[in-house]
């Protein structure tokens, strides 16, 4: 198991390593850019210099001006050393903005993950017990439905029903319009009444898929011989669905379970958008769209670097979950 996991680290290592250079490549590809801009923005102002000479002046600035090859090897060099510049969208080190936002969205993703797992899993253990009934039709009509819902859709009809119509939440931000007159208690209470409807959105369109993944694998599971055998030897049904049959379908799962490590810390770019939820996703949004090519590349090989993770996690997961798997 230790050689299998120190092969992998290093074929992680070097996969991230031509990952992050394809990501470079396509930062310095993008249409517009943060010195495009920047450098618009100054040639502008009265008795200001030509927008030319603001963009030569601004490459230099930035080391922009050299060639791809060289600037991301000076990239990796400075990444090595600790040093992730600064974020130009947000005129602060990019370590800075990354951690006063990555946590929001890190207790968004773990509440909206656990809640998946207790919904969707059981959802889906029902409806391939019970098969072809109305609880069965019922939760697979569901499930396609949360899978087929765009998440701008879902988001916005939320907004719409309990923000426009209803009025119980804020229609954007983290924090009411009376959040500082609030007592220590109430601030928490007023953060969480704005995250609950982008927890559900995360919630209902992502347990769909879990939900039928589970719902499959149950029923490939309880039609094999040693499930027929278990309930010819007398056992209760309970102990055959949980005991025999759930302990095999925890396989496929535990690969979800892996590939979701990234989305804990990458946040959710659209549903943070929409509700203006100040997290990872949303700095990474504008971040893209500004052209902050430090702050994107820290973010896009940070997320890389926990999908890898995430994949490794499953694979050792495997082992644990079924004993007759062993990694020689």
């Amino acid at each position: 198991m230790r050689k299998y996991i120190i092969k992998r680290l290093l074929q992680s290592v070097i996969i991230l390593f031509f990952v992050a250079f394809i990501i470079y490549v396509l930062m310095r590809c993008l249409p517009t850019s943060y010195i495009e801009a920047t450098a618009r923005a100054k040639s502008m102002a009265p008795g200001s210099k030509s927008y030319e000479e603001w963009m030569e002046q601004l490459a230099v600035m930035y080391n922009m001006n050299g060639s791809i090859i060289s600037g991301f090897f000076g990239w990796l060099s400075s990444m090595f050393h600790g040093n992730f510049g600064d974020s130009w969208r947000w005129t602060v080190p990019v370590l800075t903005k990354f951690n006063d936002t990555v946590w929001l969205s890190f207790v968004m993703g773990l509440i909206s993950f656990i809640l998946e797992l207790l919904i969707a899993i059981p959802l889906g253990i029902i409806a391939a017990t019970k098969q072809y009934s109305k609880a069965d039709y019922t939760i697979s009509v569901v499930a396609l439905a949360g899978i087929s819902l765009p998440t701008f859709f879902f988001a916005s009809l939320l907004k719409l029903v309990f923000s426009v119509k209803l009025g119980w939440f804020d229609l954007y931000g983290l924090v009411g319009r009376n959040y500082d007159q609030l007592s220590a208690m109430g601030q928490l209470l007023d953060k969480a009444n704005h995250l609950v409807l982008p927890i559900i959105t995360l919630v209902v369109v992502s347990m769909g898929g879990l939900m039928r993944y589970t719902r499959t694998n149950m029923l490939e599971v309880l039609n094999a011989d040693y499930i027929r055998t278990a309930r010819a030897k007398g056992l209760s049904e309970r102990k055959v669905i949980y005991h025999h049959a759930f302990r095999n379908t925890l396989i496929p799962i535990v690969t979800i379970v892996g590939g979701s490590l990234p989305g804990l810390f990458s946040g959710a770019l659209i549903t943070e958008t929409l509700f203006g939820i100040p997290g990872i996703g949303y700095a990474s949004f504008y971040s893209m769209t500004a052209g902050d090519i430090p702050f994107s590349m820290f973010f896009l090989v940070f997320s890389a670097m926990l999908t890898l993770l995430g994949n490794l996690l499953a694979d050792v997961l495997y082992a644990v979950v079924d004993p007759r798997v062993r990694i020689a």
